[in-house]
């Protein structure tokens, strides 16, 4: 399932943060617990991880540009577990 990531606020008064670092790269698959990327605000440097597996298909938000709150910085494609 295509999702996409937005940055989420970690602080009451976080409004924005610098993508320091990408793990992955489009294309490349993850798994639960791999991190994606470090975010930076001016009180804390924080590392995004995966929930689920999936495969990164696209980077918004490049390394050393700001994003918003709420902006989209990556689009992955979920792999979601099959019902029983």
């Amino acid at each position: 399932m295509r999702t996409s990531l937005k940055l989420a606020r970690v602080g009451m008064n976080m409004e924005e943060a610098t993508i320091v670092k990408w793990h992955k790269q489009p294309g490349e698959r993850f798994g639960p617990g791999d991190r994606l990327y470090d975010f930076e605000t001016e009180k804390v440097t924080e590392e995004v991880e995966a929930t689920a597996p999936g495969t990164l298909l696209e980077i918004s938000v490049t390394e050393g540009a700001v994003a918003q709150v709420g902006q989209v910085v990556c689009v992955v494609d979920v792999e979601l577990a099959a019902k029983t």
